[in-house]
């Protein structure tokens, strides 16, 4: 199966074009699960200062704490993991680019800049500009997305505990992984990476739009 859809995908463009496109098709696939995740963060932003409250309330029973803030996501009607969903969705098709890009099969045995797709930043030595170009991009991504968490969670009023600070830098794992992954796994970190950053940054300029005032009038006569 995989040999199989290696060939295909090398043959019809570019290997390293053909894994931005796979990529790419899987992110539009589990769009409408993301799009839902945003409307899940939004919401349980929009509930941020009731959970204040809670935890003043409650100080350090956690039992209390815990069981308050669950009656308060489902009596608002909001999803504490909502947001994994997206996630859940892409495992699948990870397996099937990592069993694509460390199987032998006729796409790793392509080049990008010179390098081979098949080989990796500890095997492949002699390619050491293309991966460290590779890290930087991915660095460069990882950075955004950490900028960009810290300024919803600001403006959001998000409450940050030592584990919310420590969580918001998993990004920059992204370049370890690329280090001992081929480099077909990197060209694909980096492209889903990329778009994580810009779908959730559209997203959410999206749904703190204004409404049209046109949309709002059709609304209220229906």
């Amino acid at each position: 199966m995989f040999y199989s859809l290696g060939s295909a995908l090398a043959g019809f463009v570019a290997p390293a074009a053909a894994i931005v496109l796979f990529t790419i098709l899987i992110r539009l696939l589990t769009h409408p699960l993301t799009r839902s995740a945003v409307r899940a963060e939004k919401a349980r932003n929009a509930l941020a200062p009731e959970v204040r409250k809670l935890q003043e309330k409650h100080g350090k029973d956690v039992v209390k704490l815990q069981e308050a803030t669950m009656k308060l996501y489902q009596d608002s009607g909001t999803s504490m993991f909502a947001g994994f969903l997206p996630m859940f969705a892409q495992i699948p098709f990870f397996m099937v680019v990592y069993r694509l890009v460390t199987t032998p099969n006729p796409l790793l045995d392509s080049t990008f800049l010179g390098a081979p797709l098949g080989t990796g930043w500890l095997t492949g030595f002699g390619h050491t500009p293309v991966f460290l170009g590779l890290f930087a991009a991915l660095a460069l991504v990882a950075l955004g997305s950490v900028r960009w968490s810290a300024m919803m969670a600001e403006r959001n009023g998000v409450p940050q505990t030592p584990l919310t600070r420590v969580l918001r830098y998993l990004p920059f794992g992204t370049v370890l992984m690329a280090a001992v992954l081929p480099l077909a796994a990197g060209i694909y970190l980096l492209t889903t990476t990329t778009w994580t950053l810009i779908e959730r940054a559209w997203l959410h300029r999206a749904a703190a739009r204004p409404p049209r005032a046109g949309a709002g009038a059709r609304s209220r006569t229906t």
